[in-house]
């Protein structure tokens, strides 16, 4: 009988601490989403702008966080796809009279065609072999960009007008495409978070933390590695859609291998395979190259370089981490 009641508050314990998980995280994000509603109304239009520029490169990393995070693949490549959503919208609204809305799934569906097909050949592959050919995808990328100058606009690149918003809500120009970024983001997180919930999000776990034990488990891994490469290649290219819409410009030299590297980096700082990673890593690739611009003007990638270094001295499991074990250390009430 000790035993049993032993085993039932174990039970009850585990039950208790997952409520107050769940608690935290619907708290924290709904003090998040409301905090992202009303800061475009206090803030001046450059700082709208650098907040939505952080909704844009969210996106672009919970895709990176999907593959990289959750489904232990690595890439070096993510910018390409992120550039391919780019090019994609600015090519449908530079010709024919496409509306803006028909560009976003448009864009995401050529960047999940092309992850699909890198995906297939990346099934064999893995750890630094992998990276390179990711790598060589962001490498050729830009070149290939500039050769097809007829369509792509060639090394000047396209300038397109912006989104306006409607009369009736009243927005300036730099809160509507806020709201435009946030949307796309909200959405983009509410469906990843779906995805990890699921059976899915189970097998991709299962392939993170052991290819062997997942396949004897019956995850079928050429399958979701595939898929792994696809699904956040979609969310890059949608990234890059937004891009394309707030900045109202794309060029070759935008989308260079830095691009790729500068993601990867904001991912791991930003904490992987954490949800809130993504937001704390696009906060980072937004913000702390300007403070390194600031410090030293001479030499801020050194700058930035060595706030990487000690970002991951302090939290070597990322940021997201570093918060997670300061919660932790918040007494609670019994």
């Amino acid at each position: 009988m000790t035993q049993v009641k032993d085993a039932d508050v174990a039970a009850g314990s585990t039950r208790r601490a997952r409520w107050d998980a769940a608690r935290w995280r619907w708290a924290a994000g709904a003090a998040l989403l409301a905090a992202a509603v009303y800061a475009p109304f206090q803030l001046v239009p450059f700082h709208v702008f650098q907040l939505t520029m952080v909704l844009v490169y969210a996106v672009a990393l919970l895709g990176l966080n999907l593959l990289v995070g959750h489904a232990g693949q690595i890439s070096l490549g993510h910018g390409a796809f992120f550039a391919v959503g780019a090019y994609t919208a600015a090519i449908l609204l530079h010709g024919p009279a496409v509306p803006y809305p028909v560009t976003l799934p448009v864009a995401a569906a050529v960047a999940f065609a092309l992850g699909l097909a890198f995906g297939v050949p990346a099934v064999r592959l893995r750890g630094l072999y992998l990276a390179l050919v990711t790598l060589a995808i962001a490498i050729f990328l830009v070149p290939l960009l500039k050769r097809f100058e007829h369509v792509t606009g060639g090394s000047m690149g396209l300038t397109l007008p912006k989104p306006q918003p409607p009369a009736w809500t009243g927005l300036a120009e730099d809160q509507w495409l806020y709201f435009l970024a946030l949307a796309v983001a909200v959405a983009s997180f509410a469906l990843v978070a779906g995805l990890l919930r699921s059976r899915v999000g189970r097998a991709l776990h299962a392939l993170r933390d052991d290819e062997g034990a997942a396949e004897v488990m019956g995850v079928r891994l050429s399958a979701y590695k595939t898929l792994a490469f696809a699904w956040s290649a979609m969310l890059a290219g949608a990234a890059g859609c937004v891009y394309t819409w707030v900045i109202g410009f794309v060029s070759p030299d935008s989308f260079t291998v830095n691009l790729s590297i500068t993601l990867l980096a904001g991912l791991v700082v930003g904490g992987l395979g954490a949800m809130a990673g993504p937001v704390l890593g696009a906060l980072f690739v937004m913000f702390v190259p300007s403070i390194a611009q600031d410090l030293n003007e001479a030499a801020p990638g050194v700058i930035f370089g060595l706030l990487i270094i000690a970002v991951m001295y302090v939290a070597p499991t990322g940021l997201a981490g570093l918060a997670g074990r300061l919660i932790g250390k918040i007494p609670r009430k019994e």
